[in-house]
């Protein structure tokens, strides 16, 4: 399965799932079908999946032309968007598995940034290999979504569901944030070499047009702050010894950055 990431708007990012022994695509969150199309005529590949996250406009934008385009395609989303999503045909829940290709991924139920977000996680074929989390805007490189439709503890169990897979894990986020989540993140916690570090690379990236994502999980787990909220150094930063209100403390100072 190869993954190809499209980029959209301002600072949204599409993938498309390539099937090349079958020339099959699906193509996850396509807020504009637009560079989706041109990548699968690139590609020749037929559309046959679209994986929502959840229902926002940057997310499902394009789903009604790429069903115009290929009237087949089947239409996954949380069950709990039933009618925010245009065409969807799967209703999906916590532990449900979806199929591409020869690859299988696990639905996770990750409300927070909206009420019925979910994600899909492709683990590895073999031992050594990379797992993909597609996570929409729950999890971001150095930060996490808004809190739209969802509470502060309802985000803490999903961002602890997501950080509980394995450290080698892509994490194929939405929106190319990085930069300034993690000028963010040293506000709150200084004295984190990993993140001192991961700031300056990013940095150099950046200025150099390149992009962030996929980011890893394991990287995450050091640098990430919204992933971080049971350390002493953030319940500190935040006046807090509860672990969601040091978490809800944290997304509220980034809200206002």
């Amino acid at each position: 399965m190869e993954i190809h990431r499209v980029e959209a708007f301002r600072d949204n990012y599409i993938f498309v799932l390539h099937d090349v022994g079958n020339a099959r695509a699906a193509v996850v969150d396509p807020g504009d079908a637009q560079p989706v199309l041109r990548l699968l005529e690139r590609l020749d590949a037929d559309l046959t999946a679209i994986f929502n996250t959840h229902h926002h406009s940057d997310h499902v934008g394009g789903n009604q032309q790429l069903l115009e385009r290929f009237p087949g395609v089947q239409v996954y989303g949380g069950v709990e968007d039933r009618g925010r999503i245009p065409g969807q045909t799967h209703f999906l829940r916590e532990g449900d598995e979806v199929h591409f290709g020869e690859r299988s991924a696990r639905v996770f139920f990750v409300p927070g940034h909206t009420r019925a977000h979910i994600a899909y996680y492709f683990p590895p074929v073999a031992p050594a290999d990379w797992g993909e989390l597609f996570c929409g805007d729950t999890l971001f490189a150095g930060g996490c979504g808004r809190l739209f439709e969802g509470t502060p503890g309802q985000m803490v169990e999903s961002l602890d569901k997501l950080r509980r897979l394995p450290d080698t894990t892509r994490v194929w986020c939405a929106h190319e944030y990085t930069l300034n989540n993690l000028r963010f993140a040293i506000t709150v916690d200084g004295s984190n070499g990993a993140l001192r570090d991961r700031l300056e690379q990013v940095q150099t990236a950046r200025a150099q047009d390149q992009p962030t994502v996929p980011t890893d999980l394991g990287l995450e787990k050091q640098t990430n702050p919204f992933l971080r909220w049971d350390t002493p150094a953030l319940q500190q930063a935040t006046g807090s010894s509860s672990e969601v209100q040091t978490f809800a403390r944290l997304r509220g100072k980034k809200d206002l950055f």
